[in-house]
């Protein structure tokens, strides 16, 4: 989901020139190593050439992102596929990139955008701005059903884009927009050569399927897919037409080949790193391996980079979607907000944070981390550990100890029961379930977990099919208007009750006028405080509950140089084009 929720921070355009709507950015270059985001091990320089293996942990649904959301379609976009501009995840700024510059109108709602000169898709076709304005046509289109049109409008509109000239292309908003152009940073651009036709038979939601021979795929970015054995990996190669270079003029990718190996289990993920199967890994390092990887570092075969608090946290959310529940005894509970702050209540957070995470976490509130500097509020409401002030809140929705075992029932004698989905595989998860579980036992609470492959997780999630899920997404973007597939009530990030035509409660319709005014102010102090106001109506309600958010580590093999680690995911193949091996 453009989980991912998932990056206001500041914009890489440094500032406008007075008066005249023209906007200054930085040369985009890779880092140099000894540079701030430049690996630590990047003490020599690095060479073109080699193969660097990284793991998955679930299949691809799709290798058009426009039609899914799937992590692993979102990362192969990332490698092959590419944006006009670009949000640099370690610095949080604004890049030019298939756009080489821009111009911004003096209201701030239209941008004159100039692509780079002489490009080419990864089949050798030339690129033009022809397949700018198809993307923009293919996003909106309702026959093409794509996920990322709710996410590209503005004030419930769509984006236009005019094609100028061959080089120039001018995108208009619809109304006041504060993230600008931060918005195309959602939008990879599509070939029109291979997928026009789709789009005008109406097959464009089943183009690009997992099934699709490599090629027929074509992209920008700096890798294309060699192959796809189902089960086992994705092998990627060089893009022979990438179009960006290193400062001393060496064409990019360093790397050959990226091999991503499909691994489902993070324990046996955690083995192929150790033993040098695998360069890098999905997953973040566990609190609990960091004490079996620290003597690899001190040995000198592998990197620990510390990253930060996480602003990607793990969340655990009930289907709160009305005809769910209809005929269900436990509605008149199970969908009431005393239910989930009495939920809240009962969890203690500290004990989480020590017993799953060893430590390296923090308690949370809410879904914006202490992490997220720019839009993390400290007054949200928080419901401390306390089973008395549970067993309150359950025994005034009429839920008691009514029989000889040791679950509440409401009057007519339905327990106070549900079952909670998680990932299969996913130990962290799985350890939070439990651990959830354990704790509502104290106040009389049931709680069955089941575990899911991932993919099947994410479609009983989609079609409303689950009572409750402890879920991870991951957001693109962390300025809150980036990520409004989350916030809003129509939007198909909402997790608890996704896609609404209407908002289903008046609090939803308040977050919904507080989203649409924080998204249009320009004033970064003013769209700070309404988005402390959402934070506010969100812990009121919980719709959704945190209860920590981890401090974040990932290992790379120390033949691994060049990384430039970032806070939000993928925290290292973001950058794969300047990533390189030791010969």
């Amino acid at each position: 989901m453009n989980r991912q929720p998932r990056t206001l921070l500041t914009l890489l355009l440094i500032g406008a020139i007075a008066g005249t709507g023209y906007f200054l950015y930085r040369d985009l270059r890779a880092p140099l190593p000894g540079e701030p985001g430049a690996s630590r091990k990047a003490d020599v320089a690095p060479s073109r050439g080699g193969r660097l293996v990284a793991t998955l942990r679930s299949e691809p649904r799709s290798f058009n992102r426009l039609v899914s959301a799937n992590v692993v379609t979102e990362l192969y976009s990332l490698l092959a596929q590419a944006k006009l501009v670009r949000i640099n995840r370690a610095t949080q700024e604004l890049e030019p990139w298939l756009a080489e510059r821009w111009e911004a109108s003096a209201d701030g709602r239209a941008f004159t955008l100039t692509l780079r000169e002489g490009l080419q898709w990864s089949d050798g076709t030339p690129f033009s701005v022809e397949d700018v304005a198809f993307t923009f046509r293919a996003v909106y289109d309702a026959r093409a059903g794509s996920v990322l049109g709710s996410t590209l409008q503005v004030d419930g509109r769509p984006l236009s884009a005019t094609m100028v000239d061959g080089r120039t292309v001018r995108v208009e908003f619809p109304a006041s927009f504060g993230p600008g152009l931060r918005l195309l940073d959602n939008l990879p651009i599509l070939p029109r050569h291979r997928l026009e036709g789709a789009l005008a038979a109406g097959t464009f939601a089943q183009a690009w399927n997992a099934a699709t021979p490599p090629s027929d795929l074509a992209g920008m970015g700096p890798f294309r897919l060699a192959r796809y054995e189902p089960g086992q990996r994705l092998v990627l190669e060089r893009n022979p037409h990438y179009w960006r270079s290193a400062p001393d003029g060496t064409r990019l990718p360093y790397l050959d080949e990226l091999v991503l190996e499909i691994v489902p289990d993070q324990n046996a993920e955690l083995l192929r790193l150790q033993s040098g199967d695998v360069d890098l890994m999905q997953s973040p390092v566990r609190a609990e391996d960091l004490a079996t990887l620290r003597p690899l570092e001190g040995a000198g075969t592998l990197q620990l980079l510390e990253l930060g608090v996480t602003t990607d946290p793990d969340v655990f959310f009930f289907n709160l979607r009305g005809p769910y529940w209809a005929k269900d005894p436990r509605r008149a509970f199970i969908t009431a907000r005393e239910w989930r702050q009495a939920i809240s209540h009962a969890v203690d957070r500290e004990a989480l944070a020590e017993s799953v995470f060893l430590g390296t976490a923090v308690p949370i509130w809410g879904p914006v981390t202490p992490g997220n500097r720019e839009w993390f509020s400290p007054n949200v409401p928080r419901y401390p550990y306390s089973i008395e002030t549970a067993g309150q809140l359950l025994a005034g929705l009429g839920l008691a100890n009514r029989d000889a075992d040791e679950w509440r029932e409401d009057a007519q004698g339905t327990e106070a029961r549900f079952t909670v989905l998680t990932y299969r595989g996913n130990l962290v998860l799985e350890r939070e379930a439990a651990f959830l579980r354990d704790e509502l036992k104290k106040v009389g609470i049931a709680v069955d977990v089941v575990a899911l492959e991932a993919n099947a997780l994410v479609d009983r999630m989609l079609r409303g099919d689950f009572e409750a899920i402890f879920f991870q997404y991951l957001a693109s973007d962390l300025d809150p208007a980036l990520s409004k597939d989350f916030w809003f009530s129509s939007g198909p990030a909402h997790i608890w009750n996704l896609a609404q035509p209407t908002p289903a409660t008046p609090w939803e319709a308040e977050i919904d006028d507080l989203m649409r005014r924080q998204a249009a102010a320009q004033d970064p102090a003013e769209r700070r405080r309404l988005f402390a106001d959402v934070q506010r109506v969100f812990g009121e309600n919980v719709p959704a509950l945190y209860f920590v958010a981890p401090r974040l580590y990932a290992a790379a093999n120390a033949r691994v140089v060049n990384l430039t680690p970032a806070i939000l995911r993928p925290q290292l193949l973001w950058a794969a084009d300047t990533i390189a091996v030791r010969p």
